[in-house]
């Protein structure tokens, strides 16, 4: 089956081939420009140990029930942070990989899932870290007037008021990524989307824990664009720079939009690689 369009992270460097996307002044179109190099596109690190730790499990180096290395060994194993560790430990969890024993350490379970999933589109991403450990700051949240675009999703009239919540995402204190939860009102009333300190649980955990709220399936659509005056200022970008929009309508199992998300992603971070059978 062909594969969806996934979002890799990557930091972009001048004067070495790769891709790079910018917009042509006269006609505005946007033209994406490769490079032969496949080693250049790494998917972002924490994906990177989860693939890892995957074919471990798949050729028998981890075996059913057995413990994985300690974070501080995966750390020096494949260094990076703490937090990439964590965040690529809770992936697996989630997915039902991993069990998680606190001060003991993590296991594989006794049937492992066979077959993997994309772990680098966007929006799943987003839905399963946890701000407090990914260098995550809410710059604002509370009631705002909907949208055009989030009112039509929610089928409400323009306007109308619906829970923000505008997070900045950080790699070693530089600006990665600008997300934007926009939720009901309803829906979001004993949650902590309207707090202004970052979640310290993934938001498909909070969700489900607060509100038995469970999140369904996404529908995202991305577009190449200049940044917004705001995402000049917040990102550090120029005017003419090149960003990711990706807006997404996420859905609960009775098929109900129960959040739309807003991400703009720097142009000069992250690329789209797509890869599909012929």
């Amino acid at each position: 089956m062909p594969a969806s369009p996934h979002l890799i992270t990557q930091k972009d460097q001048l004067g070495k081939q790769g891709k790079r996307l910018y917009a042509d002044d006269k006609s505005s179109s946007w033209v994406v420009v490769m490079s032969v190099s496949h080693e250049e596109y790494a998917p972002p690190k924490y994906a990177q140990i989860v693939k890892a730790i995957r074919q471990r499990i798949a050729d028998g180096t981890y075996p059913p029930g057995s413990q994985l290395p300690s974070e501080t060994q995966l750390i020096r194993e494949f260094a990076v942070s703490r937090p990439t560790v964590v965040r690529a430990l809770q992936v697996l969890q989630l997915r039902g990989v991993i069990d998680r024993e606190h001060g003991k350490g993590s296991f594989v379970k006794a049937a492992p899932p066979a077959a993997e999933e994309d772990l680098s589109r966007p929006s799943r991403a987003i839905l399963d870290r946890v701000e407090a450990n990914e260098g995550g700051s809410v710059l604002r949240a509370g009631s705002h007037p909907a949208p055009p675009h989030v009112a039509a999703a929610f089928s409400v009239p323009e306007g109308s008021p619906v829970m923000m919540r505008r997070v900045l995402m950080s790699d070693a204190g530089e600006p990665c990524e600008l997300v934007t939860f926009w939720c009901p009102i309803e829906l979001a009333q004993g949650t902590d989307l309207g707090s202004e300190l970052p979640l310290t649980v993934s938001f498909r955990q909070h969700a489900q824990a607060v509100k038995g709220l469970r999140l369904d399936h996404v529908t995202e659509r991305l577009a190449a664009r200049h940044p917004t005056g705001d995402e000049v200022k917040v990102l550090g970008l120029t005017k003419t720079a090149a960003v990711l929009a990706v807006v997404a309508r996420v859905y609960d199992a009775s098929g109900r939009p129960v959040l739309v998300l807003d991400v703009t992603l720097p142009g000069t971070l992250h690329e789209l690689e797509d890869t599909y059978s012929l």
